[in-house]
């Protein structure tokens, strides 16, 4: 699990692909001290883990599946990346929790300066539209952000000089994919509103739908 503070860049130093995966081997841009073989790390957002080392670099095996889901599959040598290793539990949450376990990829739409900051404008699947509220949190390639503003399927986030510098998102331009992962809260509180267990061990609809929550002040 991680906090959506990315700790620094890294680079992708090189790709294997094989039958069924990929290994990639990362360089960190910055001092990664402690760093060993089975740590979890977040790569934009991707919750990997550490397979072998190197003096500066570490590998990691991605799965079919994540290079189908996530940005890792579109990456090429030289790309940059965004770093963070697994929350401890005496560790500071400053961002929020994440899973880095990518829930679909967003499109840069927009990407405007406003002072020292910049607005990103991010459009993503629809299937995740219903968990995007204003004011919430959201992971874009691992980091955590505040969504200003969103409407259907877009979602709007500032980039402060500090988030902008010591990550990548700046680095990418309109058009480019990035890897979404929504508040891990929304997804389960759904979840238990919309099944519950029955004597039969099946799972039956509670009878809470959208309608009803708005119809009791929950929502707008």
């Amino acid at each position: 699990m991680f906090t959506g503070l990315a700790e620094g860049i890294g680079t992708i130093k090189g790709m294997r692909r094989m039958q069924d995966h990929m290994e990639i081997c990362v360089v960190p841009l910055f001092e990664m001290a402690g760093c060993k073989l089975g740590d979890s790390v977040s790569v934009s957002g991707v919750c990997l883990t550490v397979s072998r080392m190197e003096a500066d670099a570490f590998y990691m095996d991605v799965s079919g599946e994540t290079l189908s889901r996530s940005t890792l599959g579109l990456m090429k040598q030289g790309d940059h990346v965004n770093l963070e290793r697994a929350l401890r539990l005496m560790d500071r949450l400053g961002g929020h929790l994440v899973l880095g376990h990518v829930d679909g990829l967003g499109k840069i739409t927009k990407k405007e300066e406003r002072n020292k900051s910049w607005l990103l404008r991010i459009k993503i699947p629809a299937n995740l539209s219903r968990y995007i509220i204003e004011k919430g949190s959201i992971a874009v390639d691992g980091i955590s952000l505040t969504i200003n503003a969103c409407e259907n399927e877009f979602f709007d986030v500032n980039i402060i000089p500090h988030t902008g510098t010591e990550t990548a998102l700046l680095r990418k331009n309109v058009g480019e994919p990035v890897n979404i992962e929504t508040d891990l809260i929304g997804k389960y509180v759904e979840k238990l509103l919309l099944t519950k267990p029955s004597e039969s061990k099946e799972r039956k609809s509670s009878g809470v739908t959208v309608e009803t929550l708005l119809k009791y002040g929950f929502g707008k």
